[in-house]
This record gives C-alpha cells, structure tokens and sequence, in this order.
C-alpha cells in the first residue's frame, strides 16, 4: 500500500503541470481569500471558510478542485481523498507565509 501510494504521489507530480494551484480562474479568488485570513487551506486539498462571507466563494473552489480531483483519481485509479491529499502539498508549497493551514486534528495553524 505504501508503495502504492509513492507511486500515486510521483505520478501525479508529473501530471501537476496541467493543474497548478497557483494559476487558474479561481487562484486569485483562493489567493484572496488566502491573504485575507477569510479561509485556509485543510490537509485534504480543499479550502475551508473561516468567516461566513467567504463560504460561497469557497464552495465554488471547492467545487472546482473536486472535478480535477475525480478526473485525476479516475486516470490514477486512486481514491479521490488520497488525490486531493497530494494536491495540498502543492498548493501548500506555493501558498504565502501566514496562510491559514487546518491539520486532520482539526487545528489550525499558520504557515510559517
């Protein structure tokens, strides 16, 4: 299973080059939203309101990643959550110091 999942995240690594969380329609939005403190980023490659006024905006990114996420668990043959898993360390690297981070224990941090 272990290797399995390795082999998941170097694949999907090679195919990140048509999906870069920092570029998109909806980057800037999530960027905002980022640097707003408004909503985080969880463990899971999905955002996550952290005030009511930014919970439609992140619906609708939350919808977006999810269509990439079940595309790319289709291609892969891999659960959609571990697809989304894998997403986050990218969107993660990318995203700027401070942005809010929600880890699987349901803590929030800020990235250094």
């Amino acid at each position: 299973m272990n290797m399995r999942r390795t082999l998941l995240i170097a694949l999907l690594a090679i195919l990140l080059g048509s999906f870069s969380p920092g570029t998109g329609a909806w980057a800037q939005s999530a960027q905002e939203l980022r640097s707003s403190g408004d909503a985080g980023e969880r463990w899971d490659g999905l955002m996550e309101a952290r005030t009511p006024s930014a919970e439609r905006a992140v619906n609708d990114i939350n919808k977006e990643r999810l269509e990439v996420y079940r595309e790319r668990a289709e291609q892969q043959n891999a659960p959609v959550q571990e697809v989304g898993k894998v997403y986050f360390e990218q969107i993660i690297q990318k995203a700027p110091s401070g942005t809010w981070v929600k880890k699987p224990n349901g803590e929030w941090t800020q990235k250094p």
